[in-house]
């Protein structure tokens, strides 16, 4: 009828969980200015904001979902329970009121500053490069189907549909744009494709800088998805990098153009840019190439599509469960801080 056996001994001593906790915990220390500005002294106590946190941050790790699962598995898992901070009987929150203290977060700030942290924990590691980075971007399908993307101006004879929820929508043959057509359900999400020969989604596009030391995310960005995007947020993530030094970034053929390899020098970064030679001229030029920094920055810009490749697959932003770039850009950054726990977990382990 009774245990004797806290949480603290159910968890073995050599579980990953523990080391993401520790930096957890100083991470959400420093941040307790921020939270308590979020609520009123007054009311009705309302769930801990480190609480939920924690348990985004499961979320992501353990690659669960929706809030319901995640209360689900909070309810019975004592490994999540330990994390989180409950006890064995504490009671779980219902999913909605879980929800709607989240959206308390999502619209402050807090995904930043949890990410910045994160960063700060690292640098005191000296887990961090300040002179090599990788910049890169991905694309973030938008939580929209086809269907919602329709004329901004609508016909002025519409057809009633077959089926109020799910209507048939016939959209082969005609001409859609972003100009012309916007989604109903998430109207800041854009049609978007890659390259030729692929799909064209409703997405948004995701980037981030790499420092090249130990493949920690440094700065993220989320944008609307255009071509022009990953270079613009580019420029911006570059003129946000800390000191006066010269320092080296590795891109793709995608940054191959005249104006970001200018704009970077002009910020004293060496752009070590893949060259685009295909049907025209590089802007990169033996001036750059000639130097064995070139080559080593190319081998280990790749190393930014095991980020993405991470935070599509387990972090759930392969497709967003949010709309709008705000939100969307919150989840981006909070995932990326997630990331960097593991990977500073994962080096101090091999230390």
């Amino acid at each position: 009828m009774f245990s004797y056996v806290s949480l603290e001994q159910r968890v073995p001593s050599d579980h990953p969980l523990r080391e993401v906790r520790k930096v957890t915990d100083v991470v959400l220390h420093t941040l307790s200015p921020e939270l308590d500005a979020l609520y009123a002294e007054a009311g009705r106590p309302s769930i801990a904001p480190e609480y939920i946190l924690r348990a985004l941050l499961l979320q992501i790790l353990f690659t669960i979902r929706s809030e319901r699962l995640l209360m689900e598995q909070l309810d019975y898992n004592l490994l999540f329970r330990w994390f989180v901070g409950l006890g064995m009987d504490d009671m779980v929150w219902v999913p909605t009121v879980f929800t709607k203290n989240r959206e308390r977060l999502l619209e402050g700030d807090i995904a930043q500053a949890f990410f910045l942290r994160v960063l700060e924990q690292a640098r005191k590691l000296h887990f961090l490069s300040d002179e090599h980075f990788t910049v890169d971007g991905t694309l973030i399908e938008a939580w929209a189907s086809q269907k919602s993307f329709r004329p901004k101006e609508p016909s002025p004879d519409p057809q009633q549909p077959d089926d109020p929820g799910n209507p048939t929508v016939d959209f082969h043959g005609e001409k859609r744009a972003n100009a012309t057509h916007q989604s109903t359900t998430d109207p800041q999400a854009r049609l978007y494709k890659k390259g030729k020969g692929h799909e064209a989604k409703l997405a948004y596009l995701g980037h981030a800088l790499m420092e090249n030391r130990n493949g920690l995310v440094v700065d993220t960005r989320v944008t609307p998805a255009t071509g022009r995007a990953e270079r613009e947020a580019a420029v911006a993530m570059l003129e946000e990098i800390p000191g006066s030094g010269r320092v080296t970034v590795g891109a793709d053929k995608n940054y191959d153009t005249q104006e970001f390899v200018a704009t970077a020098r002009g910020f004293e970064v060496t752009p070590h840019v893949a060259q685009n030679t295909n049907g025209r001229a590089s802007a990169i030029d033996e001036r750059t190439t000639r130097h064995p920094g070139y080559t080593i920055s190319q081998r280990v810009r790749k190393r930014v599509e095991e980020i993405f490749g991470w935070m599509k697959t387990i972090g759930l932003m392969r497709k967003t469960r949010h709309k709008g770039e705000d939100r969307v850009g919150w989840m981006f950054t909070f995932t990326a801080a997630a990331y960097n726990l593991i990977r500073i977990r994962n080096l101090r382990e091999a230390a």
